[in-house]
């Protein structure tokens, strides 16, 4: 399997596993953004990255932390995981321990929408992607100075080539393959590995993260010391997100907006217990 997968390079040296290679500077550049304000990593730390796709934030973890950490890494469509899996394997599946599964509020079996094209698009919301595509179409056309720098080279288009050459990428990227996939919860993965604390909760599921949040029971909220999570803020899912966390003891909280997704309804929420 793992022989006929393309391979790059990252910035930190590794040799991993892709399946679009023109995604995986995007990605790169998207995870250094999880670690800043209050949150912090450390040797030793055990980490859950929900919505793992091929594993890039798993990888930056564990090269970050030496190697001397426990990452619980989650990735539902088949297709993306069986690279996650791969790249768990070459570095050290001991400690990387990779799961085909999303998170949600319940186990159950879903229908995704897989994106072969933009697989960090993958969701187990379709409806919504018609309003998703529009609204990043107009971010990325407004801020484009701020475009990662594998596509910083658009700027010195004309106006009219530009907009034409991002409306032609989004519709590629947009094209979707329905993908049933399995869903269980936080609190079910916490029993069954006897998981005593998260030092890191990092939660990047294309507007399933409240779904995930919920599937956190009573007894298992103070195991949790630091939560990152990409929000989609759709039906105030922003508010409902930072409430329940306060609620469950999550004193500092901080939100931002990618300068590049300015205009559009993507967050990224910081969380962490003082």
């Amino acid at each position: 399997m793992s022989t006929t997968m393309p391979e790059i390079k990252l910035p930190n040296g590794m040799q991993i596993f892709c399946l679009q290679e023109e995604e995986v500077p995007v990605l790169y550049e998207q995870i250094q953004d999880y670690i800043k304000y209050g949150i912090e990593l450390h040797k030793g730390d055990t980490v859950f990255d929900v919505g793992a796709n091929i594993g890039l934030f798993a990888l930056w973890t564990y090269q970050k932390c030496q190697t001397n950490v426990n990452i619980y890494a989650f990735e539902p469509i088949p297709t993306i995981f069986n690279v996650l899996q791969a790249n768990a394997q070459r570095f050290d599946s001991e400690k990387i321990k990779v799961f085909p599964c999303g998170l949600f509020q319940e186990s159950k079996s879903v229908t995704f929408a897989y994106h072969p094209n933009a697989t960090m698009l993958s969701t187990a919301y379709p409806e919504e992607l018609s309003e998703l595509k529009q609204q990043l179409k107009w971010a990325i056309i407004r801020n484009i100075k701020y475009a990662p720098k594998s596509f910083r080279w658009l700027r010195w288009l004309p106006s009219f080539l530009r907009s034409l050459f991002i409306a032609n990428k989004l519709q590629r990227s947009f094209q979707i393959e329905p993908v049933t996939c399995q869903l269980r919860t936080i609190s079910e993965i916490i029993r069954e590995h006897k998981i005593e604390q998260i030092d890191l909760l990092k939660i990047d599921v294309e507007k399933s993260e409240l779904d995930v949040l919920l599937g956190i029971e009573a007894q298992d909220w103070q195991k949790i010391k630091q939560i990152v999570v990409e929000v989609h803020n759709l039906e105030d899912r922003l508010q409902k997100i930072t409430t329940l966390l306060k609620e469950q003891g999550f004193s500092e909280i901080k939100v931002e907006q990618e300068a590049i997704l300015n205009g559009s309804n993507l967050f990224n929420l910081y969380a962490w217990r003082r």
